[in-house]
């Protein structure tokens, strides 16, 4: 999926995929970005538009907290501008809300899209308004050019990712590690014998979350950019390439290592296919742990702080997704984009003002929040934990990749028992079925696809 994808567009993976919590503050971990000098172009200069009097109006799906932080950015804009800006949460009804206000001509002059293929589907009905010159100047300024081309449709820029899931994490119980010598490992093959290796002393390795078939897409989709690599990660996405590709078969195979051995998971294949996502998490973190690792994204932090007595960046800690062959340090985001749905200059200001340090900074110093914003460092962060996560994000430089299924169809990237989705659970039912699988991926991408 994606991280939460950040999905909204159908039943319940958004709920499950963008739990609305804050990630925990951690004891300082030592960590630190390395800092890289602002550029000189102004890019993430104070905004000195004069837009006193005008009024804009964002819709997006956060609440609660998320809310409270962004409004506090915005709060940053408005003083520099002397606009005034009003936001209005949509939840898990984002798409609906805004299709609705489309078709009666009152779009709101932003919205922030928590997916890739939400861009497209709007810009498709011809709503969006593509980027200035000058959000596209600091965009480049401030973050990866992978990220420009995610939030763009046919090489027209329209999407500026503000909030990112970094969704390349193995999320493991120190406490646990400490008891057997386990170390964290860097490679796949280090990972698949760590997982040998405690099943061997009677603690379960993983704890894999298969009755939610977005969990499933995520381990799929960083196996997938490993072996196969962007490139044709961006083919498979695009379905240029057939589900059939070789590099599937790969990817699969990979996967089976882990997933063809009961022995690796909690309760085998057939638990896991019962286990949802924040049952995955609280295994590994009660009180009395029922296993030592669960993959997942960075929001993977607030179900420990919410759900179990365990402390993140103590006993609840993080290593990078393995590494397979030279798939080095690739890794699969979701994220949050602003998008504008009105032309002029006020529309443009706020995108170009989201774009910069100033804004990532206030955010990353509320907590809860990452960026792709390059200059930041691990001083900005409030959680000294999501300054590691974001190191990890902006390392990846070009290698970012969006959410695979959240690139695609809903109809096959997104529904419950149908798709991508119930395709990965047969597969961990039985993974010996490879070629099936394949088959299976294909013909319903054909369908979806058109």
């Amino acid at each position: 999926m994606s991280a939460r994808s950040t999905t909204p567009h159908t039943t319940s993976r958004f709920t499950a995929h963008r739990p609305r919590f804050l990630a925990a503050t951690a004891a300082a971990l030592g960590l630190a970005l390395a800092a890289t000098a602002c550029g000189g172009d102004g890019s993430n200069a104070a905004s000195g538009a004069d837009l006193d009097g005008q009024t804009l109006e964002i819709v997006g799906p956060w609440a609660g907290d998320e809310q409270e932080a962004f409004e506090q950015v915005l709060a940053l804009f408005e003083d520099q501008t002397g606009a005034t800006v009003s936001y209005s949460g949509a939840g898990d009804d984002l798409q609906t809300v805004l299709q609705t206000r489309i078709q009666g001509g009152d779009e709101p002059d932003v919205a922030l899209i928590p997916q890739a293929g939400l861009i497209r589907h709007f810009a498709d009905e011809g709503v969006l308004v593509p980027l200035s010159d000058e959000v596209v100047e600091a965009m480049d300024e401030n973050m990866a050019g992978a990220w420009a081309e995610i939030g763009s449709v046919d090489d027209t820029p329209y999407g500026v990712y503000l909030k990112v899931a970094n969704k390349s994490l193995v999320w493991y119980n120190d406490e646990l590690f400490a008891e057997t010598g386990a170390v964290p490992p860097e490679s796949w093959e280090e990972f698949v014998e760590l997982s040998e290796n405690l099943a061997d002393v009677g603690v379960s390795p993983l704890s894999v979350a298969g009755a939610d078939g977005w969990v499933l897409t995520d381990w799929f989709e960083n196996v997938y950019l490993q072996t196969a690599g962007p490139q044709m990660y961006d083919q498979l996405a695009a379905h240029e390439i057939p589900w059939t590709d070789p590099s599937v078969e790969v990817a699969l195979e990979t996967l089976a290592e882990v997933w063809g051995e009961e022995q690796l998971m909690l309760g085998g294949s057939g638990g896991s296919l019962q286990t949802d996502f924040p049952t995955s998490v609280v295994n590994v973190y009660s009180d009395d742990p029922d296993a030592a690792m669960v993959v997942g994204a960075d929001f993977i932090g607030g179900v420990v702080t919410a759900s179990t007595n365990a402390a993140v960046g103590d006993t609840a800690q993080i290593f990078p997704f393995p590494t397979i062959g030279g798939g080095g340090d690739s890794v699969v985001v979701a994220g949050d984009a602003a998008v504008a749905m009105s032309e002029g200059e006020a529309t443009m200001e706020l995108l170009r003002f989201l774009a910069t340090q100033e804004a990532a900074g206030e955010w990353a110093a509320i907590g809860g929040f990452i960026s792709p914003n390059k200059h930041l460092t691990a001083d900005d962060y409030a959680d000294p934990v999501l300054g590691q996560v974001a190191e990890q994000v902006i390392l990846a430089g070009d290698s970012v990749r969006f959410d695979l299924s959240d690139l695609q169809p809903a109809a096959f990237g997104a529904t419950v028992g149908d798709g991508m989705w119930q395709t990965l659970q047969d597969f961990l039912a039985d993974p010996s079925d490879v070629t099936g699988t394949m088959e299976r991926l294909e013909a319903e991408a054909e369908r979806a696809h058109g």
